[in-house]
């Protein structure tokens, strides 16, 4: 079987999921201040998923629309920023059950070398270090690639991103700068090495 390597150049489109369905979530805000801090060179969008029903493989005969367009918005996009509290120990269930839409029907696994990476927000002092090592783990078994480096648990303070979506604290700011850029690195380097049907 012949692969057809296509060259990827900037700009590139990311999508951003928040793992967090409130409206009123601080790591939506967080989305927003990241967008507003990416280089140029990223489109960033963001993929909704909360319209998706519980995964069960009873599904994979006849996949409902809702999922066939979450997979094909992820499958448009050239790498995945993951924005997402802790919960638990662990990651939100909604966001579990749209990884687990995107993996299915079995061989139809639309995160599969995409390029990805993971910051989250929380108000208590560890930020969201374990809930990003359990994502961490699926994503693994699903093939993706994870940038490992910059690891970004921001604590959440009140007044940290402002209601124009600015953050307030400099060096918060410039490590979130830096944190994009990092990823637009690692977008760059996979999409040239990772071939793409």
């Amino acid at each position: 079987m012949q692969i057809d390597i296509i060259e990827h150049e900037p700009p590139y489109r990311i999508g951003y999921i928040v793992g967090s369905l409130s409206r009123d979530s601080i790591n939506r805000r967080l989305a927003e201040a990241l967008v507003a801090l990416a280089p140029a060179e990223m489109q960033l969008e963001e993929i909704s998923y909360g319209d998706l029903p519980l995964y069960n493989r009873d599904f994979d005969a006849d996949y409902p629309q809702v999922a066939r367009d979450f997979k094909a918005a992820v499958e448009a996009m050239d790498a995945v920023l993951f924005v997402t509290p802790e919960y638990n120990r662990s990651i939100p269930g909604a966001l579990k059950n749209a990884i687990d839409w995107g993996s299915r029907p079995w061989g139809q696994n639309v995160w599969a070398n995409k390029p990805t990476a993971m910051i989250g927000a929380s108000a208590g002092q560890i930020g969201t270090a374990v809930g990003q090592q359990s994502l961490r783990a699926t994503l693994a078994f699903l093939d993706v690639r994870q940038m490992t480096s910059p690891e970004a648990y921001i604590h959440f303070t009140e007044g940290l991103v402002g209601d124009d979506g600015a953050v307030t604290v400099e060096s918060t700011r410039e490590f979130l700068r830096t944190f994009m850029q990092e990823f637009l690195d690692f977008t760059a380097r996979v999409l040239t090495v990772v071939p793409r049907h």
